[in-house]
């Protein structure tokens, strides 16, 4: 996009990379195979109970997994929450493990059941795409799996569809993974290779068949007319059975759509050499396929972005909503209290895919909304948010943009500080209103240094920061490249002068790094979001300059390590 914008450009986007689950291997997989059989000693032989709690505990150590049991302990069980205790007996263990009693191990089992099903279950690159070339064989079962495992537009997700079919509502499952099934379905226990007991186990066993479909209908090569016979040989289903509209119908899309335009990723160089002869390349839509956006195949084509006058989009308002309400429910239930303010790094290319569900969040901890043209579904503007309708105190946010983002949605930066601006001129009381709280102790601060009133009032409402104009990065990575660092204060240093340069409706890049520095020293929270599985946070040092960077300057500049939370949207719908 920045190359169609300052050249127009033809830019031709390829297929993603062979995508696959992670599973679990090692110390994880032993850990896995513990749990089930707590699971099954648990109602055969309890007596053995103890000893296998203190195996998984060993190998929850081993793993490390002991650090997150202070986050997993603090969800909901229903009618209670567990509090956790770091402290070791003699033996080693937490005094919180050692003092539970049977009912307390049981959830404790049930949330590592649950993690572990999560880890083993997420969506991992397996390696590199070719280009040009589609996926073949068993490569191709697991990108048509990625590609149908969140709905897309009217067709529903495989794994969903599945899950309806044996008796299973997969938002309840996927939300509850380590709690005990009620009941479970004959059917479903007869096609599982393992003893059903939990939401996990029900989550692999559907990941399962919607595997073992989709390589049996591939056998068949994808013909229509085999379809009923494979729905009957891998499910044991007649054509006529209730329940299996959803599956047929996600199955009809995968042979109608998903596979002939994965067929045209020759597209990717006949449509390059194409273009370099001076010919028209055809346009197409750009996102992630694997995000409930697979109607953007075939690949190969010169990719356009989005209206950045339609953003945020009504659908990223409904996630950035939720993003905010998990961010500030996490914080209350870890600490009893709202972060007064939290820190935001904001991409454009993320924007771009996503439609605006970082700068959605942002107005959702301000306490406002954006305000839709009916005609056109343009953002024309913002509006409060009533305190009694908001039912928590709005939140100070300080905004951390990348330089693609600035170059690419002024507007959407104008639209923020319409937003900032808003709500720290209400009039409202203080402890509901944390931004203006710290605008008027900022704007007294600096009439006590003599700046003048309305430059006071424009540097006390900045909180949109940047890099220069021009510039792009974090500036962390040229000190750890070149290991010229021995602190956080050099990391604290560089993250501050790289980006403290403020935007404004009225300012683009006016030096504010004192402004910035003092922003952040008040934050409490570092937030960041991924909003697909193309990549991670290890395949890129974008992460670590812009989310590290802004951990490492607020330690520093505090003394304190601050909540930091990385969210995961890429599953729009949870």
């Amino acid at each position: 996009s920045q190359a169609k914008r300052r050249a127009h450009a033809t830019v031709i986007d390829h297929l993603t990379p062979p995508m696959t689950t992670a599973d679990s291997y090692g110390e994880l997989a032993q850990l896995t195979q513990l749990v089930d059989e707590y699971y099954q000693v648990e109602a055969l032989d309890p007596a053995k109970l103890p000893l296998l709690q203190r195996q998984i505990w060993d190998l929850v150590k081993q793993t490390n997994l002991d650090q997150d049991l202070a986050v997993l302990l603090r969800r909901d069980h229903g009618d209670h929450v567990h509090d956790w205790d770091d402290d070791l007996t003699p033996e080693g263990v937490p005094v919180s493990l050692a003092e539970m009693d049977g009912k307390d191990v049981a959830h404790l089992i049930e949330d590592i059941d649950g993690y572990l099903c999560e880890l083993g279950a997420a969506q991992i690159r397996n390696g590199l795409h070719i280009l040009g070339q589609a996926p073949e064989d068993e490569a191709l079962v697991d990108m048509l799996q990625a590609l149908t495992r969140l709905p897309n537009l009217g067709v529903p997700g495989l794994q969903a569809g599945l899950a309806a079919l044996f008796g299973l509502d997969l938002d309840v499952v996927l939300a509850a993974k380590g709690q005990r099934l009620a009941t479970v379905n004959v059917g479903f226990a007869e096609l599982a290779s393992r003893p059903v007991v939990t939401g996990a186990d029900a989550l692999e066993v559907l990941d399962e068949l919607t595997k073992h479909l989709l390589l049996a209908w591939q056998q068949q090569r994808f013909r229509p007319a085999a379809l009923d016979q494979v729905l009957f040989e891998a499910l044991g289903c007649a054509p006529t059975q209730a329940g299996l509209a959803d599956v047929r119908q996600t199955l009809t899309f995968v042979g109608q759509q998903l596979l002939p335009n994965l067929a045209q990723t020759y597209d990717e160089i006949s449509n390059l050499l194409h273009g370099l002869s001076g010919g028209y390349v055809p346009a197409g839509p750009s996102g992630a396929p694997t995000r409930g956006m697979a109607h953007i195949l075939p690949t190969g084509r010169n990719f356009y972005a989005v209206d950045p006058r339609a953003l945020p989009s009504q659908a990223a308002w409904e996630v950035g909503q939720q993003l905010a309400r998990e961010v500030l429910a996490r914080h209350l239930k870890e600490t009893g209290r709202y972060p007064h303010s939290v820190g935001l790094s904001v991409w454009g290319t993320s924007a771009m895919r996503t439609h605006g569900d970082d700068v959605a969040e942002i107005l959702a901890l301000l306490g406002v909304r954006p305000v839709w043209q009916a005609q056109s579904r343009r953002v024309t503007g913002v509006e409060v948010i009533p305190l009694a309708e908001l039912g928590r105190p709005r939140i100070d946010v300080t905004t951390r943009i990348s330089g693609f983002f600035r170059d690419a949605f002024p507007h959407l930066i104008e639209l923020l500080d319409d937003a900032v601006q808003l709500v720290l001129a209400l009039d409202e009381p203080l402890d509901q209103n944390f931004v203006r709280q710290h605008y008027l102790r900022d704007l007294a601060a600096l009439h006590a240094q003599d700046v003048p009133a309305e430059e006071a009032e424009q540097r006390a409402g900045y909180r949109i920061f940047g890099a220069a104009p021009g510039s792009y990065g974090a500036g962390i990575l040229p000190l750890i490249n070149e290991k010229n660092w021995q602190a956080d204060a050099d990391f604290a240093q560089a993250y501050v002068n790289w980006g403290g340069y403020a935007y404004t409706r009225a300012a683009s890049g006016t030096d504010a790094r004192p402004e910035f520095q003092q922003r952040l020293a008040g934050v409490e929270v570092a937030l960041h979001n991924q909003d697909n599985r193309e990549h991670d946070i290890f395949d890129s040092d974008d992460y670590l300059q812009f989310h590290g960077g802004m951990i490492a300057t607020i330690r520093s500049l505090t003394g304190q390590q601050p909540k930091h939370y990385f969210g995961d949207t890429q599953d729009p719908a949870r």
